[in-house]
């Protein structure tokens, strides 16, 4: 399976880096917006091409399919760029930052037949893919998810702390992740929700604090703190409250109500996230299926998302 990899920061790494043991994946080319920054990396996971054309690196010998991690702004576009030009497509999350890109996505790929998928890493982090078995097996029940998603990101710096090119955004990518996952494992649409967000920031024309809730049809809710002013430990915390027990996950790793580690060992071949993100995207291609957070699987997030958005007007 060759593959281009498109952006060449924190996230392109974290793919490159799971990529590398999932056997035949292969990055030939990496797209970056300047040169060098896109060369350093190149030469540093061995991909022999590299351009700042996305066209050019879609022609490259073989290449069946691309991860997106670009800056979400350009998310939808592109996505449809990968598709007509028959390939297939991940596309970090979230796939867009309004539901009319999201909807173009999913009809782009209705049109083309590419499988198209969003990078919804929740969905297969190991310790919420352990709490969704056993949802899915009748041994629990979501009651409440309680959910802190903080960071200290007062300017347009990166995980790496680099300069960044584009604005981040709490309510279209780092709700995104919590929306999705609460619709996922309740295997329900949210039927209300509602939103409160903090002061814009003066130059990034956001807002840095935001405070989220939904309910489902069958009762379950979701309570969800955003801010980029936290100057604190960093990340996205879970607290599942179920009929049956109370779990804490913590990205791959999941602990009881008491702080009490649980193995998670067992779930799936590797305890990384992404890499598990990856080798759904490469099965579902070589397969000839809809991926597992596929675009038309996620819509119902970005409608939630939507939603969510006209509540702060």
């Amino acid at each position: 399976m060759k593959l281009v990899m498109v952006g060449n920061g924190a996230f392109a790494k974290k793919h490159l880096d799971g990529l590398k043991r999932i056997p035949g994946a292969e990055v030939v080319s990496i797209v970056g917006r300047t040169t060098e920054s896109t060369a350093a990396v190149a030469r540093q996971y061995g991909i022999p091409h590299h351009s700042t054309r996305l066209e050019e690196a879609l022609a490259q010998p073989g290449v069946e399919a691309a991860i997106l991690t670009s800056p979400t702004q350009v998310h939808a576009a592109q996505g449809i760029q990968v598709m007509e030009a028959g390939k297939h497509v991940q596309i970090e999350i979230p796939i867009a930052d309004s539901l009319a890109d999201a909807e173009r996505l999913v009809a782009a790929q209705k049109k083309t037949g590419r499988v198209a998928m969003g990078g919804h890493t929740r969905r297969f982090n190991p310790s919420h893919q352990w709490i969704h078995n056993r949802i899915v097996a009748g041994e629990l029940k979501l009651q409440h998810l309680v959910v802190q998603t903080y960071f200290f990101r007062r300017s347009n710096m990166n995980a790496e702390g680099k300069p960044r090119s584009w604005t981040d955004h709490l309510l279209w990518h780092h709700a995104c992740h919590t929306v999705d996952l609460f619709q996922y494992q309740t295997g329900e649409t949210a039927s209300a929700v509602q939103a409160l967000q903090g002061p814009m920031h003066p130059e990034l024309g956001i807002a840095m604090d935001m405070s989220i809730g939904m309910k489902t049809p069958s009762g379950a809710v979701c309570t969800l703190a955003l801010s980029f002013n936290n100057n604190g430990p960093l990340g996205t915390f879970f607290r599942y409250i179920c009929d049956n027990g109370t779990y804490i996950a913590r990205y791959d790793d999941l602990l009881d109500g008491s702080e009490k580690p649980i193995d998670v060992s067992k779930v799936a071949v590797s305890k990384d996230g992404i890499e598990l993100q990856d080798r759904e995207f490469i099965a579902a291609i070589q397969e000839g299926r809809e991926p597992n957070a596929s675009v038309a699987q996620v819509l119902p997030a970005m409608q939630t998302l939507d939603r969510l958005e006209k509540s702060l007007r």
